[in-house]
């Protein structure tokens, strides 16, 4: 049985009670007991579901789902994600992109840089995959600088998670359009118009600000454990010379046109530009789909960087061995996150608040992101967030008789919403601390605060252009 269809017997202020007590047990024994997420996640997914009165006998389907959908989302990205990183770090790419990126912007303006950089990777990527394709240029140029991983990495994150959030062809963004009746050309337009400011203020000065007073080392997680372990780098005595950062930039190229050409050609199918029925159409979209982008993307960084340059079957093999070996936590760690949301979703905790927050009577642009940023803190899942709201909303937007205008501000209120106050429940929260090393009280003072402070100020431009469209 599919999860959408477990539903709990309990009504809104109970499931709300169980919802409440089981992220702050989750705190509780994480923070304070020291127990181990991976044990702790499920232990209070399973309490949760008795609690919340799931079907026992559909309890166990109900956290396998939600383990094994989040971990089909991210392992094989990850697990991809993680060996591109190792061949490029351990040919010298990563540094000798870093180096040009340096010589030509400066030492003082490379957080300005990888940010920039993000911003336009994240136009047609989603996030998690142009994160993975990312962070070896980003530790690359950490190392190089100093002063702390954080201080380059939340700027680059959160130019991409901006660009997730707010604009098509992300699926957020994507259904709120369809449900509102907005054009998408409109919010295209205005998104990109927000989301420049909103990322500068939230995602480069609070995250600059907070990278310089929270200071890091570059995890080794994604380089397979300490560099002196993987048989010396990239141009030393008896290695080859480092790669040229074009044919590096190429490689990262890549995955990124894969995987827009995969987004291309689904928005012509969907606009009806192309027939669906056609099967060469089929076949690029095969190949653009993430984890395909990323595993072609790993064939051929291993011959370019790898069996070209002199490197054995042997070498690499053992390579992305000690790669993948680190990530083993992450992943997991992730799925059970995606099981406790499995568990909060399913209980009937969103339908009970879509019931409670249907007549807010606030302003029909602020109620769009109040229940969006609800749904968001209750449910852990930004998709199932701005889905909801956007369903429960359709019709009062509809009948207000907005111009195109305030009807597109209105899908950037919604998808401001759904990204505010990531936490525990929330699997992106722990595949994001646990990339970057940090723990839960470090993640929430970074990537919680960025990404609340993106939702708010997106919203807030969001509502001005809202106003002035009137």
């Amino acid at each position: 049985m599919k999860t959408e269809e477990v539903q709990s017997s309990l009504g809104t202020l109970p499931l709300l009670l169980i919802a409440g007590v089981a992220v702050l047990a989750l705190l509780f024994l994480i923070i304070k007991v020291k127990i181990h997420p991976l044990i702790v996640l499920p232990l209070v997914s399973l309490a949760t579901a008795f609690a919340a009165r799931v079907p026992t006998d559909e309890i166990v389907d109900v956290l396998i789902d939600g383990f094994g959908g989040t971990l089909g989302e991210v392992a094989l990205l990850v697990g991809f994600g993680v060996m591109f990183a190792r061949i490029v770090e351990i040919s010298g790419g990563a540094q000798a992109l870093s180096d040009t990126m340096i010589r030509l912007f400066g030492e003082k303006r490379a957080p300005l840089a990888l940010g920039v950089a993000s911003l336009l990777f994240g136009f047609p990527i989603f996030f998690d995959a142009a994160l993975m394709v990312m962070l070896p240029i980003v530790f690359a140029v950490a190392r190089r600088l100093g002063g702390g991983v954080l201080r380059y990495a939340l700027p680059a994150a959160a130019a991409l998670s901006t660009m997730h959030i707010f604009l098509p062809p992300h699926p957020g963004a994507v259904a709120a359009t369809v449900f509102l009746g907005a054009d998408v050309g409109l919010v295209v337009l205005l998104g990109v118009l927000i989301a420049g400011p909103t990322w500068y203020i939230s995602g480069y000065l609070y995250g600059i600000w907070i990278g310089g007073r929270i200071v890091l080392p570059v995890p080794q997680l994604l380089a397979g454990g300490p560099r002196k372990d993987t048989g010396g780098d990239g141009g030393s005595d008896g290695d080859p010379a480092p790669p040229r950062a074009s044919t590096v930039l190429l490689l990262l190229m890549l995955p990124l046109g894969l995987i827009f050409l995969n987004t291309g050609l689904r928005t012509a199918v969907d606009t009806g530009s192309l027939a669906k029925d056609l099967a060469w159409v089929d076949v690029l979209r095969v190949l653009g789909s993430t984890p395909v982008a990323l595993l072609i993307t790993v064939l051929t960084a291993s011959y370019v960087l790898g069996t070209r340059r002199g490197r054995g079957r042997d070498f690499l093999e053992d390579l992305y061995d000690n790669a993948l070996k680190p990530i083993a936590p992450v992943v997991l760690i992730t799925g059970a996150g995606g099981m406790f949301g499995s568990v909060l979703v399913t209980s009937g905790i969103g339908d009970a608040l879509a019931d409670t927050l249907r007549d807010t009577g606030l302003p029909l642009i602020v109620s769009t992101f109040v229940v969006a940023a609800i749904l968001r803190i209750a449910l852990g899942t930004a998709t199932v967030a701005i889905t909801t709201s956007a369903g429960l909303l359709s019709a009062s937007v509809l009948a207000a008789g907005l111009n195109p205008v305030q009807t597109a501000a209105m899908v950037l209120a919604l998808a401001g919403g759904s990204a505010v106050v990531p936490h525990v429940n929330d699997a992106s929260f722990w595949l994001f601390g646990k990339l970057l090393g940090m723990d839960i009280p470090t993640t929430f003072r970074t990537w919680t605060v960025i990404k609340t402070l993106i939702g708010v100020i997106g919203f807030l431009f969001a509502w001005i252009i809202f106003a002035l469209a009137s």
